[in-house]
This record gives C-alpha cells, sequence and structure tokens, in this order.
C-alpha cells in the first residue's frame, strides 16, 4: 500500500463511528426542560422549554434545537442550536451552542466519566462583566434514558467558580 493511499485509509477510520458515539442515543428526542440562571446573588430567573435531539451526519453528532417557552423577562422568545459529538481525532467529547441571548459561538471539550453517566466539558467564553476570557464548565449527566441535567459553573474574576445555569430535562411523551 503507498503512503497516500494509507494516509487516506487512516482518515476514513478517523472519520466513522465509534462506540463512543452510542453514548448519545439516550439524548435522542424531546425533552421538556426548566432552566434556572443565577445572574448574581439570590434566587434565580427559571424559565421552560421544549429540546428536540436528533442525530445527524450518519450518528456522528447530537443535533440539539431548543425554544423556550413565551415568557417575560430577561430572555424572551429564547432559541438555541447546538451539535455536541465525539471526536476521533482527539478522543474527547465536543459541543457547540448558539442562541438568541447572545452573538457569541460557544464551544467546549471534555470527557465521560467511567461510569459513562457524566460527562465534564469546557470551553473560554467572553467575560461580560470584566472583559477578556473566562472559563466555562458545563456538566451533564444522564439520571436515565428519561432524565438528564446540565449544570453550568463559571469562573469569577477572582478565580472562584460559581453555579451560573442549571437545566433539568424530562422526555416528553
Amino acid at each position: 500500500m503507498s503512503n497516500e493511499q494509507a494516509g487516506t485509509a487512516e482518515c476514513g477510520a478517523m472519520g466513522g463511528v465509534v462506540e463512543a458515539h452510542k453514548a448519545l442515543e439516550p439524548f435522542v428526542g424531546k425533552f421538556k426542560s426548566e432552566v434556572k440562571i443565577w445572574m448574581g446573588p439570590g434566587d434565580p430567573i427559571v424559565s421552560t422549554g421544549l429540546m428536540i435531539n436528533t442525530l445527524d451526519l450518519g450518528n456522528r453528532f447530537l443535533h440539539q434545537v431548543y425554544k423556550g417557552d413565551e415568557a417575560e423577562g430577561a430572555f424572551p422568545n429564547f432559541e438555541g442550536r447546538g451539535y455536541w459529538g465525539y471526536n476521533t481525532f482527539i478522543n474527547k467529547y465536543e459541543g457547540f451552542w448558539i442562541d438568541t441571548a447572545s452573538t457569541m459561538m460557544q464551544t467546549e471539550s471534555g470527557d465521560l466519566d467511567g461510569t459513562g453517566k457524566v460527562w465534564t466539558m469546557t470551553g473560554q467564553i467572553p467575560n461580560p462583566q470584566v472583559g477578556g476570557m473566562m472559563t466555562k464548565k458545563s456538566v451533564i449527566t444522564l439520571e436515565d434514558d428519561d432524565h438528564h441535567t446540565l449544570t453550568m459553573f463559571f469562573v469569577a474574576p477572582d478565580g472562584n467558580e460559581f453555579k451560573g445555569m442549571e437545566i433539568r430535562y424530562e422526555r416528553a411523551g
């Protein structure tokens, strides 16, 4: 086999679906959500919505489409889109998220723990309070095929981590 053929075969193998992709399957479907966002001390902002997840591009990526229920307040008519998958080149899970609450494209990467139920993903996003970048950590916990949570933490300018958001998902129908 020539070097060119070997390189093509290696690239083809890295593009295939592997066992790690199957861990995304329990997230497929429609899920009602309850979202809690802490914008500072005190009670969180609470909203609800619906997340519809499908496998896309030959089961390589979980495609996420979110629509918040109609509500007054900080995020009326909220919508979001995302992709989540397993990158066989770096052997990590990766996620991408955009929504109507900002103009940023959020990316993160991380790992699945030994239980096969908890993903810890990290990324960098702009810090709207003081400028520069800050670390965001998302912890996704699969409770069972019908329930999962996403808890998001941020690192404050003083270096302390704080919980900024929690979303509880329950399968809808």
